[in-house]
């Protein structure tokens, strides 16, 4: 799947791509933008993402790369919200954009491309959650369907400060009116 407009193509990550995302997760990590900035003490290394990227593949998840000018300027994915079974029709996704790209739309793009790519592999219901200041972010997602449904109070210690979770949730294709057929 390749989606395109003017300047922003959406398509599958590839290993290729990793430099790119690294340094736009560092980005999350050393100033805490994007959804949560990231809690993540350690460094994420490339072979780290090479192997979540594998293992996702491995279970039809997408993992979607936004392009600006032959540039990597966000990626987004999905991973299982639970391990149980019967939480295995829905997930909880990531989406990060560079901070030389933010407030531009991209995101705009990039997670619904998200949002119909999982649809599409039979997923029924995502997940996310927000750093309560994340103003931005609670915008598109509700802009792209998502509702409030949580307030998680300081579960998160950064940058010298408690912090709130938003949690947010979107029905998939038919959702909860949908039935879920044989998983394979």
């Amino acid at each position: 799947m390749q989606i395109a407009s003017p300047t922003i193509l959406i398509r599958p990550s590839t290993d290729e791509d990793v430099p790119a995302m690294l340094d736009i997760y560092r980005q999350h990590i050393r100033y805490g933008v994007g959804e949560l900035g990231s809690y993540e003490e350690e460094p994420l290394q490339a072979e780290d993402l090479k192997q979540r990227r594998k293992n996702m593949r491995k279970r039809r998840l997408p993992h979607l790369v936004a392009e600006s000018g032959g540039v990597v300027a966000g990626y987004a994915y999905a991973v299982p919200f639970r391990k149980r079974p019967a939480y295995r029709y829905t997930l909880k996704h990531s989406i990060y954009i560079h901070g030389d790209f933010l407030h531009l739309g991209l995101g705009r793009q990039l997670l619904p491309a998200l949002i119909d790519a999982c649809a599409q592999v039979g997923y029924f219901q995502m997940i996310g959650y927000i750093d309560s200041t994340n103003e931005a972010s609670l915008r598109l997602h509700e802009a792209c369907g998502f509702e409030r449904v949580g307030l998680l109070k300081a579960v998160g210690f950064k940058f010298g400060h408690w912090t709130d979770s938003v949690m947010v949730q979107r029905p998939l294709g038919p959702g909860a009116a949908g039935t879920p057929g044989p998983w394979g």
